[in-house]
């Protein structure tokens, strides 16, 4: 079924598709025999969607939508400032295939127009011909997510046809703009205009700029993403030629044109958008085509000035460690430090974008805190992106804390996604990322729990609990304890053993004497399967004493965080000893219901704060 997007673009395209203005180019022979009837339009995303209608899967050659692809491939190879000192940035006011230069600074005025794209062709890396031809057919493919077909037939047309252009090469020869043989290097710039693609490939190959350079449906980058920024700034500017500010204007998205009768229109962080219908205007900008950007910017407000998100959202919710804790089971001593001291924890959620006004918006409260608590988390699992303006912030933020003495934690920071130069900064400032960041908020709330109960047990609850000490336990008579003792089996593990398994039948339970172990499961996630720590329990606590309830499969593993030492009783043992004692069953589950009781508390709490 058609959504909002697919069902529009049905509708746009019977709008657009009776327009009977312009005419297919006629300067280069093969695209006079284009099918002035024709009409596509695609959109992709920059999370692969590929919205189409009309003739979207009708090939036609790119022409001078490549330019843009080829700058990008320039700037890669080549750097800014070479490809700066052979080809400016300014709009020229000009046609497209003007012979006017910047005698000035000796460049053409930017790479979109003629000349400035005969300047980057020269740039195509390779060391001779052929392999300046791979070189950019494996550019183009990148983009498009597969190999485009070269029409030779339009190919040898532009280059029989080409007077004009060779005119400008050799203009620009003579000025000493590119170095090379000029037929060599229009033969290359000819080929880049030639290329096959579809209204479907140009708007995954605007969706590849759009996603800062990876290709949305192959995940493999074609270009690095600090080109694509500059790619699109010159698009948005000179793209449309001698209609660029009227576009910027009415439109306000970065966008190429070519005269085969494709626009490709960028909408930067979310999609693609590709236009494709034969006839042109005096411009060479296609006449549909441009009426159907002009829809879909206004129907959807995709204009960039006037879209401005709001930095006020940043902040999803604010709370203390008095209402949120780790899943690390504590002993009741631990709970009363917590209590009174958990409001010397403070955590943000972060949520969205981050960027120059959301990062501000951010640290500003951030810093507020901070001033309030002795550990400050930030949690980042709802960030989808963050630009360099935040990462930078967040950075100096973080350091301007750390001179102060106030604690700065990130949790859910992945050192492999958009925080990567971000956690590069904090292993610079500070060595090691350890107690700083975080792989889950839990974790980072156990880690400022830790040092609170630190502060509060200076020599820390060392000692190993005595029997009566153990928390399922409690309340039991002397003698009862006594008959517990004599059924426990004690056991002693390695680090890293598997204590109980997630779906086994559940036929002891276990005490813990010493050591900590984690009850984790596995959960489903787009990547696959990910471990999740449901909580971490110590010594006095047990785990696994649901069996005396009935049994059943166990439903979660329960792993050795290092060595322990454990007591076992067998289920069995204890219903023989209840047949004789019944009171020592009725005592375990009642404080089993006591403890069950305590953490459904404790878990309500949370939810509630969580969804305020």
């Amino acid at each position: 079924m058609d959504g909002p997007i697919g069902q529009f673009l049905k509708e746009l395209h019977a709008e657009i598709a009776a327009i009977a203005d312009g005419s297919p180019a006629t300067y280069i022979p093969e695209l006079a025999k284009a099918d002035p009837g024709l009409c596509g339009i695609a959109v992709a995303t920059v999370d692969g969607a590929i919205h189409i209608a009309g003739d979207w899967d009708h090939p036609f050659t790119i022409q001078s939508i490549s330019k843009a692809f080829v700058y990008g491939h320039a700037l890669e190879v080549h750097g800014r400032d070479r490809v700066l000192r052979k080809v400016g940035v300014e709009p020229s006011g000009d046609s497209f295939n003007s012979i006017a230069l910047d005698m000035v600074h000796r460049r053409p005025f930017n790479p979109m127009v003629n000349s400035g794209a005969i300047a980057t062709a020269e740039l195509i890396e390779g060391a001779d011909t052929e392999a300046r031809r791979t070189a950019l057919s494996a550019m183009l493919a990148r983009f498009a997510g597969r190999p485009l077909p070269l029409n030779e037939a339009t190919y040898l047309s532009e280059k029989a046809t080409g007077h004009r252009n060779r005119a400008i090469a050799w203009m620009m020869l003579s000025a000493g703009m590119i170095q090379r043989d000029p037929e060599d290097v229009l033969d290359l710039y000819f080929r880049q205009c030639s290329y096959d693609v579809t209204a479907r490939d140009l708007a995954v190959m605007g969706a590849t700029l759009a996603n800062e350079g990876v290709n949305p449906l192959t995940g493999e980058r074609a270009l690095d993403g600090e080109y694509a920024a500059d790619v699109l700034t010159v698009m948005l500017s000179c793209g449309m030629y001698n209609y660029a500010g009227q576009w910027a204007y009415e439109v306000g998205l970065p966008a190429k044109s070519g005269v085969s009768g494709g626009i490709l229109a960028v909408v930067p962080g979310q999609a693609g958008i590709a236009i494709f219908s034969p006839p042109i205007d005096a411009n060479g900008n296609s006449v549909r085509a441009l009426t159907a950007c002009q829809r879909i910017a206004e129907r959807f407000g995709l204009h960039q000035f006037r879209t401005h998100p709001d930095p006020r959202a940043v902040i999803r919710y604010e709370l203390d460690g008095g209402q949120v804790r780790s899943k690390r089971t504590r002993s009741l001593r631990e709970l009363e430090i917590l209590f009174r001291a958990g409001r010397r924890i403070r955590v943000l959620a972060v949520q969205d974008a981050l960027y120059f006004g959301s990062a501000d918006r951010l640290l500003r409260r951030a810093g507020e805190l901070a001033g309030e608590a002795d550990f400050l988390i930030l949690d980042m699992r709802r960030v989808t992106r963050a630009d360099a303006a935040a990462r930078t912030m967040l950075a100096d933020f973080h350091e301007q804390m750390r001179v102060r003495g106030d604690r700065i934690i990130f949790a859910n920071l992945d050192e492999e996604g958009p925080f990567a130069s971000l956690c590069n900064c904090l292993r610079a400032a500070l060595g090691d990322l350890s107690g700083t960041v975080f792989e889950s908020r839990d974790l980072a709330l156990e880690y400022c729990e830790d040092r609170l109960i630190a502060e509060a047990l200076p020599g820390g609850e060392t000692s190993t609990p005595s029997f009566d000490e153990f928390e399922l336990f409690r309340g039991l008579a002397a003698e009862d304890l006594q008959r517990l003792k004599a059924i426990a089996e004690p056991l002693v593990l390695p680090g890293d053993a598997v204590i109980a398994r997630e779906g086994e039948r559940a036929q002891q339970f276990f005490a813990i004497v010493s050591g900590t172990a984690n009850v984790v499961t596995a959960v489903p996630t787009p990547t696959g399967l990910k471990t999740v720590r449901l909580g971490t329990l110590g010594p006095g606590q047990s785990f696994g004493e649901q069996a005396l309830i009935g049994g059943g499969p166990r439903t979660a593993d329960v792993i050795a965080q290092g060595p322990m030492e454990l007591l076992v009783f067998n289920v069995a043992d204890i219903e023989a000893l209840a047949a004789e004692r019944p009171a020592i069953l009725i005592r375990l589950l009642a404080n089993m219901a006591g403890e069950l009781s305590e953490r459904l508390l404790l878990a309500s709490g949370e939810i509630r704060a969580l969804e305020r």
